[in-house]
């Protein structure tokens, strides 16, 4: 998202427009080449199976991407992400197409700002829930003359 989500705007329970990606060998050799993280049980299959899994895997900084971008993509350009904690509980190997979604859980007004607290989760087709997420938001308020008519006083 480019401009601005307004808190105001936003619903409790509303879902944030998630994305899917196939896991294919473009995308392990594109997020390794990224991060740098060549150890090897995200490269070397034999190696992987010694450590008792049976692929190799995505790294945690390529997954922690994707759900970050997923709320930072949601709360626009004057948002603010505040706090953002995840949890890799299943992993995601090549072949296996990863969803990343999530959803408001509640919104409150805090010392004049509004504040958006988020779950946000990673799945994929094999695994189901693979990775949960917090996050917290601060989004601006809505200017009081740019409020809808009929909105004082609400």
């Amino acid at each position: 998202m480019t401009g601005t989500r307004y808190f105001e705007d936003v619903k409790e329970g509303e879902e944030m427009p998630g994305y899917t990606l196939t896991l294919d060998a473009l995308r392990f050799a594109l997020q390794l080449s990224g991060s740098q993280d060549f150890h090897k049980q995200h490269v070397d299959e034999e190696f992987a199976h010694k450590q008792g899994v049976p692929h190799i895997f995505m790294n945690t900084r390529f997954t922690e991407s994707c759900v970050s971008r997923l709320v930072t993509d949601w709360m626009g350009d004057e948002g603010t992400l505040r706090k953002f904690e995840m949890q890799m509980r299943r992993m995601n190997f090549p072949g296996d197409v990863m969803s990343v979604k999530g959803k408001v859980l509640s919104k409150r007004e805090e010392n004049g700002q509004g504040v958006v607290e988020c779950e946000l989760w990673a799945e994929n087709t094999r695994e189901g829930q693979t990775t949960t997420s917090k996050a917290t938001v601060v989004l601006p308020l809505r200017p009081a003359a740019a409020a809808p008519k009929g909105a004082a006083g609400r």
